[in-house]
This record gives C-alpha cells, sequence and structure tokens, in this order.
C-alpha cells in the first residue's frame, strides 16, 4: 500500500501539492497522469522520501515515512525521472552494491540481476561502467535497480523514457508481475497510450490536485482521434485554465 493524506509540499510560493490524497492498493498499478508542470515529480520525490512535505503523511506498506523512515524503505523501490548513479562502476558492480546496501542474499541478488539486464538488453554491456552508457541504457539500469528487491510498494517516474519497444514490453512484464504478487505500482506519466496499456486506474493531477481518479472501465483505445482517457485528460487542462499573469 502507498497512501499520501493531505500532502502539500510548496516552493516558495510555489504550491506544487495542494492537499494530494491518493491510495494505491497492492496487487495495482496506479498511473498518475498530468502535464508538465502538474506537481508529478514533486508528488513521486515526496512519496519517495526525498523531500518532506509541507503538511500531510505518507505511508508505505503501513510505515510511517517520516516515523519509521528505515522500515518504510525497506519496502520500497523508486525510479527516478532522471537517475543518478556511481558512474565509476560498472552496471553489475552498482546493482551488487544495492545488494549488499538492502542485505540482499548476494548469489540471488545476482542471479536476478542478471535475468532483469537480460530481459531489457543491458547485460552484454553490464561490466562497462555507467559513464559510457547512453541515456536510455541509464534508465533501463535504474529500473533494475528499483525492482531487484521486488519491493511491495514501487514508485517509476516516466518510468519507460528511453526504452526501446521490446525493453518497454519486458519492463510492463515485469511490472505486472510485481503486482500479481501483491506490489502496490504508482506510475507517472505524461504520455497517456503507456499508462492506458499498463494501469488498473488512472489518477489526474493538474495544478497540484488530484482532480479525477478512472478505473480502467473508463476508457479505451478505440478512438481514431482521442481515447477516452486523452478526453478526460483535455477536459480537466481545458475546464481548469492556468490563472493570467499579472
Amino acid at each position: 500500500m502507498i497512501r499520501l493524506a493531505g500532502v502539500t509540499r510548496r516552493y516558495g510560493a510555489l504550491v506544487a501539492l495542494d492537499g494530494v490524497s491518493l491510495d494505491v492498493a497492492p496487487g495495482a498499478i496506479t498511473g498518475l497522469l498530468g502535464a508538465n508542470g502538474a506537481g508529478k515529480s514533486t508528488l513521486m520525490r515526496t512519496a519517495a522520501g526525498l523531500q518532506a512535505p509541507d503538511a500531510g503523511q505518507v505511508s508505505i506498506a503501513g510505515h510511517d515515512l517520516w516515523q519509521a523512515p528505515i522500515a518504510a524503505r525497506r519496502e520500497l523501490g523508486y525510479m527516478a525521472e532522471e537517475p543518478r548513479f556511481h558512474e565509476e562502476l560498472s552496471g553489475l558492480e552498482y546493482l551488487s552494491f544495492l545488494a549488499g546496501v538492502r542485505g540482499l542474499d548476494p548469489h540471488e541478488s545476482a542471479r536476478e540481476a542478471r535475468r532483469l539486464l537480460e530481459r531489457l538488453g543491458l547485460l552484454a554491456r553490464a561490466g562497462e561502467p555507467v559513464e559510457r552508457w547512453s541515456h536510455g541504457m541509464r534508465k533501463k539500469l535504474s529500473f533494475v535497480a528499483a525492482v531487484l528487491h521486488r519491493p511491495r510498494a514501487l514508485l517509476c517516474d516516466e518510468a519507460l523514457e528511453g526504452f526501446d519497444l521490446e525493453a518497454s514490453l519486458a519492463a510492463r512484464e515485469e511490472l505486472r508481475a510485481l503486482a500479481t504478487a501483491g506490489a502496490a505500482v504508482l506510475f507517472a506519466s505524461h504520455v497517456t497510450p503507456v499508462l492506458e496499456r499498463l494501469c488498473d486506474r488512472i489518477v489526474l493531477l493538474h495544478r497540484g490536485r488530484v482532480v479525477r481518479s478512472l478505473p480502467r472501465a473508463e476508457w479505451d483505445a478505440s478512438s481514431p482521434e482521442f481515447s477516452a482517457l486523452e478526453r478526460a485528460f483535455l477536459d480537466v487542462v481545458r475546464t481548469h485554465p492556468a490563472p493570467e499573469p499579472a
């Protein structure tokens, strides 16, 4: 379970999140859809414990993220929109380092790392320093790092951006397998087709507020112009215009 209750986050005069409440149930993939600047990455960083909210609470698998941070983070995987690494390490060395930090069995985690790297087309380059890797390769490594310990709660911020089609399909299968095993997955993106194919529910975030929640039964991809999900998104943006500049 991922739970946000009344979460507010400000940057000076800018209210990036305005009393956001959101639950992601175990076994479900919930999409977070919003335009650039809607607050998606702020929400994900706050839910990951990288920045404290100004108000509200975040809990991960029943643990308050700020009252019990170690217990919460043991259950959490996080894939940032712009991941960072110890770039002098190879991909395999980096994953081995993370496995050690998390206290994973070294042999089992090494096998799982190689399986995931192979699925995403990275295994042949996994012995090279990350500093030599392309943006897409780094995004794939970030995905592997986020799911290596099979977390009970997973945050994915524009997770499949930069993936080739084969890797994207493999990653979506891995996400679905995690959810089927009981993980709660929150997947943020501004790309509606990705969310349509992947998610069980979509939450629309606009100007820092949750303005709509749509179960999968309420959208399809059959419209030749816009899907129902795209129409819902456009309706939110058009009916909640940005204020005129002073």
